[in-house]
């Protein structure tokens, strides 16, 4: 899932694989990173095809980087 603390590979959370459908599968990217495509791009997110490990991450993401707020 994780390759370190607060990165993130693309593929391993289908939703961001769908948002971020210009970067290669295998990107790692960070949390910031990731927060930002979550947020800037959400309007394309089926929230109903969420995973329980991808709905934790946008969670913490939401916590750590949008001060427990996502602007959608």
């Amino acid at each position: 899932m994780s390759t370190a603390a607060d990165t993130f590979v693309i593929g391993d959370f289908p939703q961001l694989r769908l948002i971020a459908w210009n970067r290669d599968p295998h990107d790692v990217i960070t949390g910031e990173e990731a927060f930002g495509l979550y947020e800037q791009n959400w309007r394309f997110v089926d929230e109903k095809a969420l995973l329980p490990h991808e709905c934790d991450l946008i969670d913490r993401l939401t916590r750590e980087y949008g001060r427990g707020i996502l602007h959608i």
